[in-house]
């Protein structure tokens, strides 16, 4: 029988994994400290580990990191943030495992390892440069929430390789910020960072600017100039909005992944270059495919592992960390003491529907840093911060002006520029929520959903059926 050994100074985390281990066929030993640990490990081999970093008697990832355990390790701990996730990878863990944790995640891991028990641990990726740690702790990525520590995750297992990234996200979440963490979490920080946004360069320079020119190559050049490329030999290239780049250069783009060599404009001499590339976009690739706008070939050589970053309002209990370093950092940007977020503010602020993401919370940061009178801020003040000249509101918009944005967004996202049956589509997104809702008010009665809906009770019926909605889940 394969053995488990769970190190966590919590009885209950120790109770509720053993029970889940033992479900799945595993022999558990528990220790709620490093000393038992140790033991253990001594007396017996584990297919398994599950280690908490912050014991009584010492810290588990240095215990981690100096090899001392000869099994695949899971890291649990409450400290949820992107350092520690980049540590646990970096110090050798299968896997991190922010509390309170998911138990079919802990199942899911346990089946990974069952046919690997007799493998040995893993190679311990290469440990990071000062300077690179002391980057990652001046610009952490911030969030505690599900979607983020799988963002996290992602970095961390993806960061050590050489692999091309493509980055996908809306407009404001932060792209880049995840491409610089990736290049610092990886073999190549102390080479060049090289990024260009391609959407901002004329589509008649942008060749020149990737791949470099000889002199007299065009009208103005002047001396011959290394492209981006080249000054990211060695290092990391990364390119935004690649989904705006014309299709003319996409297939030298192709050449270039397929070969590794860059021919500057006016030369028929190539030059090989070392560079790994990370792309990022906010459009949806597969659609302008479908439109001819995208070359597939080259989609693929940048899809080679997706990463894509979650909008905020997918992840609103990020907002008040979020906020409050935010406000931080402008305060220390504008040379002022950082007034304190009131609990009413943190709540519009989770309230309101961010479509510029992160990049909107910070203006609105900066702005109340400025403008906030007081020592504190309060909901009036972020009332006015967003352009609710009232102050008094607390939803900073109408349901008519929600829905009518929302429909817009996803239209624009299905590409529907000659739409057909967008009624019954429409419909389709509206309805299910629409009758949960009035479900849960009525405690699952038919009739009084009927009621409240304006609708006959067959209608209704149909409906739920048509959804395969039970309402005998909502009876209490």
């Amino acid at each position: 029988m394969l053995k488990a050994l769970i190190v966590d100074d919590d009885d209950g985390i120790r109770w509720v994994l053993s029970r889940v281990l033992k479900e799945q066929g595993f022999e558990v030993v528990e220790a709620p400290d490093l000393a038992t640990a140790h033991q253990a490990i001594a007396a017996d081999k584990f297919a398994i580990i599950f280690l908490d970093v912050f014991l009584p008697d010492g810290n588990g990832m240095q215990v981690l990191e100096s090899g001392a355990f000869d099994a695949p390790v899971i890291m649990l701990t409450a400290e949820t943030t992107f350092d520690h996730a980049v540590e646990a990878y970096r110090a050798g863990a299968m896997e991190y495992l922010p509390k309170p944790f998911d138990l079919d995640e802990v199942r899911e891991l346990v089946e990974r390892v069952k046919p690997k028990a007799s493998v040995k641990k893993r190679q311990k990726k290469q440990v990071e440069s000062e300077a690179t740690a002391q980057a990652v702790q001046h610009q952490p990525i911030l969030g505690k929430s599900p979607a983020m520590q799988q963002l996290f995750r992602m970095i961390g297992r993806v960061a050590a390789s050489d692999m091309t990234v493509l980055i996908t996200g809306e407009s404001g979440t932060g792209k880049e910020l995840v491409a610089q963490e990736l290049h610092k979490q990886s073999p190549r920080a102390d080479q060049a960072f090289v990024a260009i946004n391609t959407a901002a360069i004329p589509a008649e320079l942008l060749e020149a600017e990737l791949f470099g020119h000889e002199k007299g190559a065009f009208t103005g050049a002047d001396k011959a100039r290394a492209g981006h490329f080249e000054e990211a030999d060695g290092g990391t290239l990364f390119l935004d909005e690649i989904g705006d780049m014309p299709l003319a250069l996409q297939a030298k783009m192709l050449r270039v992944l397929e070969t590794g060599e860059v021919q500057r404009v006016g030369s028929t001499k190539t030059k090989r270059v070392n560079v790994r590339l990370l792309a990022a976009t906010h459009q949806f690739l597969q659609d302008k495919i479908q439109k001819g706008q995208f070359r597939e070939d080259l989609y693929y050589r940048l899809n080679v592992i997706p990463v894509h970053i979650p909008p905020l309002r997918e992840r609103k209990d990020d907002i008040p960390e979020l906020a409050a370093a935010l406000l931080a950092s402008a305060a220390e940007e504008l040379h002022i003491t950082a007034p304190i977020l009131m609990d009413d503010a943190i709540g519009l602020l989770q309230r309101f529907d961010w479509q510029g993401n992160v990049r909107e919370l910070k203006n609105v940061m900066r702005r109340l840093a400025v403008l906030t009178p007081g020592a504190s801020i309060t909901m009036t003040d972020v009332a006015l911060a967003l352009g609710n000249d009232e102050g008094n509101k607390t939803e900073p918009e109408t349901l008519a002006g929600a829905v009518e944005r929302c429909i817009k967004r996803y239209m624009d996202q299905l590409g529907y520029e000659d739409a057909q049956g967008l009624h019954r589509h429409v419909l389709e997104q509206v309805e299910p929520p629409l009758l949960h809702l009035a479900l849960e008010k009525s405690e699952g009665n038919q009739l009084r959903v009927a009621d409240m809906l304006g609708l006959n009770r067959n209608t209704v019926r149909k409906m739920l059926k048509h959804y395969d909605i039970d309402p005998s889940y909502y009876k209490r």
